[in-house]
């Protein structure tokens, strides 16, 4: 009979081979397998079918020191040492959510504690020492300034005078002045002094008197100070605010203030005498008449009271020669005796006359009966 064919053997070919070689060489020829398997098998797979060899666990370990350098960031940090430590701790227990709890907190409690004192004190430092005091002396200056100026405006004027009784000048600045509102100190001129008295007796060749100090400015000359007060002061009226007004009103004030010689020589104002049936000659008469069309023209066009319906730089310069019909009693006009006896009766003319009265000076070249 055949012998039975032997059976084969159940050991692989391989094993065999294996079983030939020493132990420590199927070992390290054993240990590369696992490893090609490994990424495959990650740590969140459960169940896997792949047996750890005791060579795996050194991987493992090797990665959690690797983990220190993944997280880089900390040695690169400038934060304290708690920093640091908090990181390792969590890195070692496997959690990242320690790591930046940790972390939080050393890093915000340096930054809080270290810099935000200085900075807060310099804060308060650099706002009590520049804000509060430059704003508040800043801020009060100029009211007190603004408040105090008005104030001492009207102390600032002054208006030098000759005599109230005979000169026409004084008495158009003195009206000007109180028309302006502008308060003024009234400074008389002696009696006796040489160059107002020729002023008065029409033998100075120009008028220094009245002259007007305002605000360290000398003006004299009615003209120019009628000119300087309706400029400062508009809101008085000295001049009218239509054009045409303003134009006619300057003409006629200039046509007073230059012209008119033969009624200034044969009527000379003098508020104390009346002289009745005063013979006037031709030559006045002829300087009365156009003063009469003047007013006639005025009131007609504005309608009155005054010759451009308000008083005006008009109505002081015509003033003297209100008065000058009366101390000579020449016929008026009725047309124009409502405008004569609207300028006599203004509270300015009134206490004007009244300090004229009162005055002892006289020029007997003016009290002579004519």
């Amino acid at each position: 009979m055949t012998k039975p064919a032997a059976k084969p053997s159940s050991t692989p070919p391989a094993l065999k081979k294996a079983a030939a070689a020493k132990p420590g060489t199927s070992t390290a020829k054993a240990a590369p397998a696992p490893r090609t398997v490994q990424p495959v098998a990650k740590p969140h797979a459960a169940g896997a079918a792949i047996s750890a060899p005791a060579s795996i666990k050194p991987a493992k370990k090797a990665a959690v020191k690797v983990a220190p350098v993944a997280s880089a960031p900390i040695p690169v940090k400038p934060a304290a040492k708690g920093a640091a430590k908090g990181a390792a701790k969590s890195v070692a227990k496997g959690t990242l959510a320690p790591v930046t709890k940790a972390a939080a907190k050393p890093v915000a409690q340096p930054a809080a504690k270290g810099p935000a004192k200085p900075t807060a004190k310099s804060a308060v430092k650099s706002v009590a020492k520049v804000a509060p005091a430059p704003v508040t002396k800043a801020a009060a200056r100029p009211v007190a300034k603004a408040v105090a100026k008005p104030a001492l405006a009207p102390a600032l004027a002054r208006l030098t005078l000759s005599s109230r009784n005979y000169s026409s000048w004084s008495l158009r600045g003195y009206l000007m002045a109180k028309f302006a509102g502008l308060k003024v100190e009234e400074v008389m001129v002696a009696p006796d002094d040489p160059d107002s008295r020729a002023e008065l007796l029409l033998l100075s060749p120009s008028i220094l008197v009245p002259m007007l100090e305002h605000e360290g400015l000398k003006i004299w000359d009615v003209m120019a100070i009628g000119e300087y007060l309706a400029e400062r002061f508009p809101e008085a009226g000295l001049l009218p605010l239509d054009p045409l007004a303003r134009a006619r009103c300057r003409s006629i004030c200039g046509e007073i203030h230059s012209g008119f010689a033969s009624l200034r020589a044969a009527l000379p104002v003098n508020l104390r005498m009346r002289h009745s049936q005063f013979k006037v000659w031709s030559r006045a008469q002829a300087d009365i008449d156009r003063i009469f069309t003047i007013w006639h023209e005025c009131l007609a066009q504005s309608g009155g009271p005054f010759l451009f319906g308000k008083r005006s730089l008009a109505d002081a310069m015509y003033a003297p020669v209100v008065t000058r019909l009366r101390t000579y009693d020449v016929p008026v006009p009725p047309g124009l005796t409502g405008y004569c006896g609207t300028i006599l009766s203004m509270p300015e003319m009134l206490a004007w006359e009244a300090d004229a009265l009162a005055e002892p000076d006289q020029l007997q070249e003016f009290d002579v009966e004519f």
